[in-house]
């Protein structure tokens, strides 16, 4: 008998079918639905399908007696209530690795666009307005890179930058021995160094509003944000009033506190480019992603160790 599933995350047919040969699935991709799901069928579930935006609570874990299993589609997973998992005897999974390179290459093409200001030129062009009546935009090459969190996508967009000879440097809580890249011990240091600061770090309580006034403060009238980690990370707030006054000279941003809807404070300003979270969206990545939790869950269910557990 096929293990009882429900994936309360967005799936196309394709990736519900291809589920479906290994598990009894429950699809049920809004809120509303998942509640429904859970009051009816909870009592059966054995496996959750979730994301990191929309994770799995304690109260719904509460509300499913035979779940054994929580997977994240992809590698975030703050919203999960991990350590309530944990006192149940609940296994989590995510999807670490599957998606880092599609994250990584639009990291790189939301800085190119932030910095070169192309969507503003493409805007423009189509005005009729010509490249001698226009300030001359800045290089990327050659400026400096700041990664607040150097983890695989970090990595991934640290090896990027090397392409465009940037000089790379970076904020975790520790140091890396095993990257050439200068390490700074404060993101107050790290945003006054660099030309471009990159957020790459998980989101949760630990990191809400990391980047906030004094941070943007420090990256200056000539300093670029880019985020395609967790919305939650940056002040909105704070980073509205920063561009509206140009404390710094733009921002590009695949995540923001208000999703899905888009960020009001930011959306008439013309010195932020906006994508709708599809940082690690390919049919390639998204692929990957199915491809790892059926791994994990099937692995769990045939009592072996999963591909990428959280521990």
């Amino acid at each position: 008998m096929k293990p009882t599933l429900l994936a309360i995350t967005l799936l196309t047919d394709e990736h519900q079918a291809q589920i479906a040969q290994a598990f009894d699935l429950i699809y049920a991709p809004e809120p509303d639905q998942a509640a429904d799901a859970i009051a009816r069928d909870g009592a059966r579930v054995q496996a959750v399908l979730t994301i990191g935006s929309i994770g799995l609570s304690a109260a719904q874990m509460d509300a499913l007696p035979q779940l054994q299993l929580v997977c994240a589609l992809g590698a975030g997973y703050e919203n999960i209530a991990v350590a309530h998992a944990r006192a149940r005897g609940i296994a989590v999974a995510n999807g670490a690795g599957t998606n880092d390179d599609c994250v990584a290459d639009h990291a790189f093409g939301l800085l190119i666009a932030t910095v070169r200001g192309i969507p503003r030129l493409d805007a423009l062009t189509r005005q009729g307005v010509w490249r001698t009546t226009l300030p001359l935009p800045p290089n990327v090459s050659h400026k400096r890179l700041g990664i607040l969190g150097l983890g695989t996508i970090g990595r991934k967009i640290a090896r990027r930058a090397l392409g465009f000879e940037m000089e790379v440097g970076y904020h975790n809580r520790t140091p890396k021995d095993d990257v050439p890249h200068r390490y700074f011990d404060s993101l107050h240091a790290l945003a006054a160094w660099c030309d471009v600061l990159v957020i790459a770090t998980p989101g949760g309580p630990g990191t809400r509003h990391l980047v906030d006034a004094k941070t943007l403060q420090a990256l200056g009238p000539r300093g670029w944000l880019v985020n395609i980690a967790r919305g939650s990370v940056v002040d909105t707030a704070a980073l509205a009033e920063a561009l509206r006054t140009n404390a710094i000279a733009g921002a590009g941003l695949d995540v923001y506190e208000s999703e899905p809807a888009p960020p009001a404070e930011l959306v008439g300003l013309t010195n932020v480019v906006l994508t709708p979270h599809v940082a690690g969206w390919s049919p390639e990545a998204v692929q990957n992603s199915v491809d790892r939790f059926i791994a994990n869950a099937t692995r769990h269910f045939a009592g072996q160790p999963m591909v990428s557990p959280i521990v």
